[in-house]
């Protein structure tokens, strides 16, 4: 399951790091780096939303600090 945290952090983080650049710099990263790929652009977006969703699940208890609420 560690493996699994991980893995959606870092996708998670992706995303988030992307959509910053997205409202910063009008510069969506994905898509510099995969958009002669749609398919594979696609598959990175479908990832990055799953991962969110199983972090929301998992999240308190995962976190050392939600866990103690």
């Amino acid at each position: 399951m560690k493996a699994v945290h991980i893995v959606t952090f870092l996708l998670v983080l992706v995303g988030a790091l992307n959509w910053g650049l997205v409202g910063l710099a009008g510069l969506n990263l994905v898509h510099v780096l995969f958009g002669t790929f749609p398919m594979l652009e696609r598959v990175i977006y479908i990832l990055v939303g799953v991962s969110a969703v199983v972090l929301l699940i998992t999240h308190m208890k995962d976190c050392k600090v939600c866990s103690k609420m």
